[in-house]
Protein backbone atom coordinates (compact mmCIF):
# COMPACT_ATOMS: atom_id res chain seq x y z
CA UNK A 1 0.00 0.00 0.00
CA UNK A 2 1.39 3.38 -1.01
CA UNK A 3 1.73 5.74 1.97
CA UNK A 4 0.22 9.21 2.04
CA UNK A 5 3.01 11.79 1.75
CA UNK A 6 3.19 15.23 3.33
CA UNK A 7 3.51 18.32 1.15
CA UNK A 8 7.05 19.67 0.95
CA UNK A 9 7.01 23.41 1.81
CA UNK A 10 8.01 25.95 -0.82
CA UNK A 11 9.08 29.58 -0.73
CA UNK A 12 5.40 30.53 -0.90
CA UNK A 13 5.05 29.19 2.64
CA UNK A 14 7.53 31.74 4.03
CA UNK A 15 6.48 34.79 2.04
CA UNK A 16 4.42 36.30 4.87
CA UNK A 17 7.41 36.00 7.21
CA UNK A 18 9.75 37.45 4.59
CA UNK A 19 7.41 40.42 4.12
CA UNK A 20 7.82 41.18 7.84
CA UNK A 21 11.58 40.64 7.86
CA UNK A 22 12.22 44.30 8.70
CA UNK A 23 10.99 43.44 12.21
CA UNK A 24 14.16 41.65 13.21
CA UNK A 25 14.10 38.17 11.64
CA UNK A 26 15.87 38.48 8.31
CA UNK A 27 14.96 37.09 4.91
CA UNK A 28 18.27 35.21 4.91
CA UNK A 29 17.29 33.47 8.13
CA UNK A 30 13.87 32.53 6.76
CA UNK A 31 15.35 31.13 3.55
CA UNK A 32 17.87 29.04 5.46
CA UNK A 33 15.12 27.95 7.82
CA UNK A 34 12.99 26.81 4.88
CA UNK A 35 15.62 24.27 3.86
CA UNK A 36 15.42 22.69 7.33
CA UNK A 37 11.63 22.61 7.19
CA UNK A 38 11.82 20.95 3.77
CA UNK A 39 14.28 18.45 5.22
CA UNK A 40 11.77 17.40 7.87
CA UNK A 41 9.10 16.97 5.20
CA UNK A 42 11.40 14.89 3.00
CA UNK A 43 12.50 12.67 5.88
CA UNK A 44 8.87 12.21 6.99
CA UNK A 45 8.05 10.98 3.50
CA UNK A 46 11.15 8.79 3.33
CA UNK A 47 10.28 7.09 6.62
CA UNK A 48 6.64 6.63 5.61
CA UNK A 49 7.82 4.83 2.49
CA UNK A 50 10.26 2.70 4.47
CA UNK A 51 7.56 1.73 6.98
CA UNK A 52 5.20 0.79 4.14
CA UNK A 53 7.86 -1.54 2.75
CA UNK A 54 8.97 -3.00 6.09
CA UNK A 55 8.03 -6.55 7.05
CA UNK A 56 6.31 -6.10 10.39
CA UNK A 57 7.11 -9.06 12.63
CA UNK A 58 6.81 -8.88 16.44
CA UNK A 59 9.53 -11.52 16.71
CA UNK A 60 11.98 -9.10 15.03
CA UNK A 61 10.96 -6.03 17.04
CA UNK A 62 13.34 -5.05 19.84
CA UNK A 63 13.50 -2.08 22.21
CA UNK A 64 17.31 -1.89 22.14
CA UNK A 65 17.54 -1.83 18.36
CA UNK A 66 15.40 -3.03 15.52
CA UNK A 67 14.58 -1.49 12.15
CA UNK A 68 11.00 -0.94 13.30
CA UNK A 69 12.10 0.89 16.46
CA UNK A 70 14.58 3.06 14.54
CA UNK A 71 11.96 4.08 11.98
CA UNK A 72 9.20 4.70 14.53
CA UNK A 73 11.39 6.80 16.86
CA UNK A 74 12.87 8.88 14.06
CA UNK A 75 9.48 9.25 12.41
CA UNK A 76 8.24 11.05 15.53
CA UNK A 77 11.21 13.43 15.29
CA UNK A 78 10.77 14.08 11.55
CA UNK A 79 7.01 14.54 11.68
CA UNK A 80 7.27 16.66 14.81
CA UNK A 81 9.76 18.94 13.10
CA UNK A 82 7.52 19.22 10.06
CA UNK A 83 4.41 20.06 12.09
CA UNK A 84 6.16 22.44 14.48
CA UNK A 85 7.49 24.44 11.53
CA UNK A 86 4.06 24.42 9.87
CA UNK A 87 2.72 26.28 12.90
CA UNK A 88 5.81 28.47 13.33
CA UNK A 89 5.60 29.91 9.83
CA UNK A 90 1.79 29.99 9.68
CA UNK A 91 1.65 32.21 12.79
CA UNK A 92 4.62 34.44 11.89
CA UNK A 93 4.63 37.63 9.85
CA UNK A 94 1.77 39.47 11.51
CA UNK A 95 1.49 42.77 13.35
CA UNK A 96 2.48 41.37 16.75
CA UNK A 97 1.38 43.34 19.78
CA UNK A 98 -1.22 42.23 22.32
CA UNK A 99 -3.28 39.16 21.45
CA UNK A 100 -6.64 39.70 19.78
CA UNK A 101 -9.77 37.63 19.34
CA UNK A 102 -10.73 34.59 21.37
CA UNK A 103 -7.16 33.65 22.24
CA UNK A 104 -6.76 37.00 24.03
CA UNK A 105 -9.49 36.02 26.49
CA UNK A 106 -7.93 32.60 27.06
CA UNK A 107 -4.51 34.17 27.67
CA UNK A 108 -6.00 36.63 30.17
CA UNK A 109 -7.84 33.81 31.95
CA UNK A 110 -4.73 31.64 32.16
CA UNK A 111 -2.07 34.28 32.90
CA UNK A 112 -3.93 37.29 34.25
CA UNK A 113 -2.85 39.62 31.45
CA UNK A 114 -1.14 39.64 28.08
CA UNK A 115 2.00 41.14 29.61
CA UNK A 116 2.18 38.28 32.13
CA UNK A 117 1.75 35.77 29.29
CA UNK A 118 4.46 37.54 27.26
CA UNK A 119 6.86 37.33 30.20
CA UNK A 120 6.08 33.64 30.63
CA UNK A 121 6.48 32.68 26.95
CA UNK A 122 9.79 34.58 26.81
CA UNK A 123 11.07 32.82 29.93
CA UNK A 124 9.81 29.48 28.61
CA UNK A 125 11.65 30.07 25.34
CA UNK A 126 14.87 30.91 27.15
CA UNK A 127 14.52 27.84 29.37
CA UNK A 128 13.82 25.46 26.46
CA UNK A 129 16.36 23.69 24.28
CA UNK A 130 14.34 23.72 21.07
CA UNK A 131 10.78 24.98 21.25
CA UNK A 132 8.20 26.83 23.30
CA UNK A 133 4.54 26.27 22.50
CA UNK A 134 1.23 27.91 23.24
CA UNK A 135 -1.28 25.07 23.24
CA UNK A 136 -5.01 24.78 23.73
CA UNK A 137 -6.03 22.08 26.22
CA UNK A 138 -9.26 20.52 24.96
CA UNK A 139 -9.94 18.78 28.27
CA UNK A 140 -9.78 21.97 30.34
CA UNK A 141 -10.63 24.63 27.75
CA UNK A 142 -7.50 26.59 28.65
CA UNK A 143 -4.17 27.59 27.12
CA UNK A 144 -0.69 26.92 28.49
CA UNK A 145 2.91 27.70 27.49
CA UNK A 146 4.75 24.40 27.19
CA UNK A 147 8.50 23.85 26.88
CA UNK A 148 9.84 21.48 24.24
CA UNK A 149 13.41 20.26 24.07
CA UNK A 150 13.18 18.54 20.68
CA UNK A 151 11.01 18.24 17.62
CA UNK A 152 9.23 15.26 19.15
CA UNK A 153 8.64 16.48 22.67
CA UNK A 154 5.26 18.09 22.21
CA UNK A 155 4.03 18.21 25.77
CA UNK A 156 0.59 16.72 26.40
CA UNK A 157 -2.10 14.55 24.88
CA UNK A 158 -5.28 16.29 23.71
CA UNK A 159 -3.57 19.66 23.54
CA UNK A 160 -3.49 21.45 20.20
CA UNK A 161 -0.47 23.51 19.21
CA UNK A 162 -1.70 26.99 18.18
CA UNK A 163 1.52 29.04 18.36
CA UNK A 164 5.11 27.81 18.05
CA UNK A 165 8.35 29.55 19.00
CA UNK A 166 11.46 27.92 17.52
CA UNK A 167 14.42 28.59 19.82
CA UNK A 168 16.97 26.41 18.10
CA UNK A 169 19.94 28.60 17.14
CA UNK A 170 19.22 28.30 13.42
CA UNK A 171 16.13 30.46 13.97
CA UNK A 172 18.14 33.50 15.05
CA UNK A 173 21.94 33.11 14.91
CA UNK A 174 22.38 34.90 11.57
CA UNK A 175 20.54 37.92 12.96
CA UNK A 176 21.43 38.25 16.65
CA UNK A 177 24.08 35.54 17.23
CA UNK A 178 23.39 34.05 20.68
CA UNK A 179 21.04 36.80 21.92
CA UNK A 180 18.01 34.55 22.22
CA UNK A 181 16.03 37.01 24.35
CA UNK A 182 16.34 39.68 21.63
CA UNK A 183 15.17 37.18 19.01
CA UNK A 184 12.14 36.30 21.13
CA UNK A 185 11.28 40.00 21.37
CA UNK A 186 11.51 40.20 17.57
CA UNK A 187 9.28 37.12 17.25
CA UNK A 188 6.72 38.60 19.63
CA UNK A 189 6.61 41.68 17.40
CA UNK A 190 5.36 39.73 14.40
CA UNK A 191 2.92 37.12 15.70
CA UNK A 192 -0.12 36.79 13.42
CA UNK A 193 -2.94 36.62 15.95
CA UNK A 194 -5.53 36.02 13.23
CA UNK A 195 -3.67 32.84 12.30
CA UNK A 196 -3.46 31.81 15.96
CA UNK A 197 -7.22 32.32 16.34
CA UNK A 198 -7.88 30.31 13.18
CA UNK A 199 -5.89 27.42 14.66
CA UNK A 200 -7.74 27.78 17.93
CA UNK A 201 -11.10 27.61 16.14
CA UNK A 202 -10.07 24.35 14.44
CA UNK A 203 -8.83 22.93 17.74
CA UNK A 204 -12.14 23.39 19.56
Amino acid sequence: MEPKLVRVPTEDDIQKAIAASDKGISEATHRAHLTLWQGYANKTNEIRKALAELEVDPAKANQIYSPLRALKVNYAFALGGYKNHNVYFDTLGGAGGPATGEVAGLIDAAYGSFDAWKTDIKATGIASRGWAFLAYDRDEGTVFNFAGDGQDTFPQWNCELILALDVYEHAYFLDVQTARAKYIDNWLGQIDWDAVNARLAKAK
